[in-house]
């Protein structure tokens, strides 16, 4: 997604909560609420996951995988054994205004109905939506076929980020950037729309199914300034009760006015890498690009407000 706003660069700063813990005994966990394993668009399986998380000196961590819960088993199995507290998550993709929205949703249970059959649809979508793609780039004139992608990313599940990895890799264009960019980025001429519901939709399944929900990387939304808090308000209606403040894409600005809409509008603060693994890899797990410190306190208050 484009930038609704000019950025200034990803200025480094230091994140606490609204209240600046500066107590001797004030909590210095660190946790990273919005990771991606190889169950959507991640390189590392859930349990390799849980072992750079463990590295990397988180307390928690979420797992928030696109449009499923399918890593979700083997990370509680990774997360015991390593003593690290795993949210269980998911990012619900959505739209509002003609703009793709996401939704991340917390300690939501895999197994609810209405949940699980719209997760299915878009899982069984996913695979016709790859070959549509495919075809478009070999109409452009790339040398591409879905066996040849399942061959270089066996056992992953297929999306355009893999995609995107197999064109550069294969040296047909020079990075992600340029591919999301001119081919497979939203309305570009080999993008395949999806299914999408609307974001208070994603909310109120997410409440239905026992979780918790926090817009993700409100900043991304690609929305005017009146539009991004019409969306707030009707999400924040529905029963949303945050936003990802702390983000990896952020400057300091972008956070800072991240933290000032949430004071408004009485939502709690959440934050996240964003980590893809390689296939982000300027974003580390747990901190970013360097720019982020996420405090226990968020989730905290995302457990106290459930």
């Amino acid at each position: 997604m484009e930038r609704n706003h000019a950025s200034h660069g990803n200025t480094t700063m230091n994140t606490t909560t609204n209240q600046t813990a500066t107590a001797p005994n004030a909590d210095t966990r660190i946790i990273d609420m919005h990771v991606h394993s190889s169950a959507s668009d991640g390189t590392f399986s859930p349990s390799a996951l849980l072992l750079e998380a463990k590295k990397a000196g988180l307390a928690a961590m979420a797992l928030t995988d696109h449009d499923t819960m399918d890593g979700i088993q083997e990370a509680e199995a990774a997360a015991a054994k390593l003593g690290i507290e795993l949210v269980p998550g998911v990012e619900i993709s959505t739209e509002y205004h003609g703009r793709e929205i996401h939704v991340l949703g917390y300690y939501v249970s895999p197994e609810y109905p209405r949940l699980k059959a719209m997760l299915e649809e878009f899982r069984d979508f996913r695979a016709t939506r790859n070959e549509r793609m495919v075809e478009r780039l070999r109409e452009e004139g790339f040398s591409i076929t879905m066996e040849a992608l399942v061959k270089k990313f066996p056992d992953s599940v297929l999306t355009r980020a893999h995609v995107a990895r197999y064109l550069c890799e294969t040296g047909q264009l020079p990075d992600i950037r340029t591919v999301f960019a001119e081919y497979l980025g939203e309305n570009c001429r080999c993008y395949i729309q999806r299914p999408k519901i609307s974001p208070v939709e994603a909310v109120t399944l997410i409440l239905e199914a026992g979780g918790i929900a926090v817009l993700a990387h409100p900043v991304l939304c690609n929305l005017p300034e009146e539009e991004r808090r019409q969306m707030i308000q009707e999400m924040k209606d529905a029963g949303m009760c945050g936003l990802e403040a702390v983000y990896s894409e952020n400057t300091a600005e972008d956070e800072a006015h991240m933290r000032s809409l949430a004071k408004e509008y009485g939502l709690l603060l959440s934050g996240g890498s964003d980590f893809h693994g390689s296939n982000k890899p300027d974003i580390k797990l747990g901190v970013g690009k360097g720019n982020l410190h996420i405090p226990y306190a968020f989730l905290q208050g995302l457990k106290d407000r459930r």
